[in-house]
């Protein structure tokens, strides 16, 4: 091979074909979010209106206390009453009629009752006393010993504590400890009573005849005689 022919070998240039480049699919906007500015100034526009729209009310207030105050007067204490009955109402100081439930006095009743029933008829049975101003079912999770709020007319606060347990199943000395612990500190009532379908043990028994102020305790007997007409726990 001459020289020449080894030139035009060496010196071939290599093939540069296009690359190709790839398929792209439809090209993508960018989502726009709401510039800061704008979502402030939008904010104090909202603020301002809010402003506008109760100074006009509080204007057309004043106007009509002007053009009528009697009447004015008048519906601020409706106003002032309807708020109060709704603050003692919620509070159980003050107790509305209504429909009453149906409760069977008998004690066989009671004990195929769920808890919350049986708390129910417990408040229903404190409100056949004519002693006896409001009965509000206060029971639940972490109710510190409290099912029903009793409120007798001279001012009292009773707390009941209410145990529907079988006839095997005695109520203990902790639920004694744990009313006598919290019906006055905690849920301020002058006095504790705790109701159950079943008895107490003598636990129980002992630990509530120690306290200096002892509680009112309930079992399945008192219970059936208060159900037929006997005196309630706080007379």
């Amino acid at each position: 091979m001459t020289q020449r022919a080894r030139r035009r070998v060496t010196t071939r240039r290599p093939d540069r074909r296009p690359a190709r480049r790839p398929v792209r699919g439809p090209a993508r906007r960018p989502v726009r979010r709401p510039r800061g500015r704008a979502a402030r100034r939008r904010a104090r526009e909202r603020a301002l209106t809010r402003l506008a729209v109760a100074a006009l009310l509080l204007a057309a207030l004043v106007a009509l206390a002007r053009a009528h105050p009697v009447a004015t007067v008048t519906v601020g204490v409706l106003t002032a009453v309807a708020a109060t009955l709704v603050l003692l109402v919620r509070t159980g100081r003050l107790d509305l009629p209504g429909p009453r439930r149906d409760v069977t006095h008998t004690l066989a009743a009671l004990l195929h009752m769920t808890g919350t029933q049986f708390e129910h008829a417990v408040a229903d049975l404190a409100r056949q006393d004519p002693a006896v101003r409001s009965a509000t079912v206060s029971g639940g999770a972490n109710d510190r010993g409290l099912d029903v709020l009793v409120v007798l007319r001279d001012g009292r606060r009773i707390a009941v504590q209410c145990k529907r347990y079988a006839e095997g199943n005695r109520v203990g000395a902790p639920a004694i400890y744990t009313a006598n612990g919290t019906y006055r500190a905690y849920h301020q009532c002058d006095q504790a009573v705790i109701v159950t379908t079943s008895r107490f043990t003598r636990d129980a028994e002992v630990a509530n005849a120690s306290l200096p102020e002892p509680l009112r305790l309930i079992d399945g007997r008192r219970l059936a005689r208060w159900l037929g007409g006997g005196a309630p726990p706080w007379t």
